[in-house]
C-alpha cells in the first residue's frame, strides 16, 4: 500500500476481523503517535513477560498450568513484537524518501536496534 511516496503504515492492532489495520500518513499524526505509544507498550511488555518466563521456568515448583497459561502469553507477545518489527522493517526500507524522511526513519530503526542490545 502507498500514501504518495510513502508506503501505508502497519499498524500494532488488527481489525475487528483479525485483518492488518494500516495508516496513510505522513507520519506526525496523533494516530501515528498513538501507533508509537502501542508499539513501545508491546516491546516492553515482551521484556517484561520473558523477564518473569526466565524465573518461572527457574521454579521446579511451576505447574503444568503455569507453564501453559505463560506460553500462550509468549505466543501473544511474539506475534505483537513480530508485527511491530514487520511495520518498523517496511518503514525503515524506504526507498526514494526525502532526507528528514530518511533521518526519522533511520532514528525509529536505531532505537529498535539500541532496545535489542541492552539484553
Amino acid at each position: 500500500m502507498k500514501y504518495g511516496a510513502r508506503p501505508a503504515r502497519l499498524l500494532p492492532w488488527t481489525g475487528s476481523e483479525g485483518k492488518p489495520c494500516y495508516l496513510l500518513t505522513d507520519g506526525d499524526g496523533p494516530l501515528s503517535r498513538l501507533a508509537d505509544v502501542v508499539e513501545a507498550t508491546h516491546l516492553d511488555m515482551a521484556e517484561e513477560l520473558s523477564d518473569h518466563a526466565a524465573a518461572l521456568l527457574a521454579d521446579a515448583r511451576a505447574t503444568p498450568e503455569q507453564l501453559r497459561f505463560m506460553v500462550h502469553r509468549m505466543r501473544e507477545a511474539l506475534t505483537a513484537v513480530r508485527r511491530v518489527a514487520e511495520s518498523r522493517g517496511m518503514r525503515c526500507s524506504l526507498k526514494g524518501a526525502r532526507q528528514s524522511d530518511q533521518f526519522r526513519e533511520r532514528s525509529i530503526c536505531i532505537s529498535a536496534a539500541e532496545r535489542g542490545s541492552r539484553r
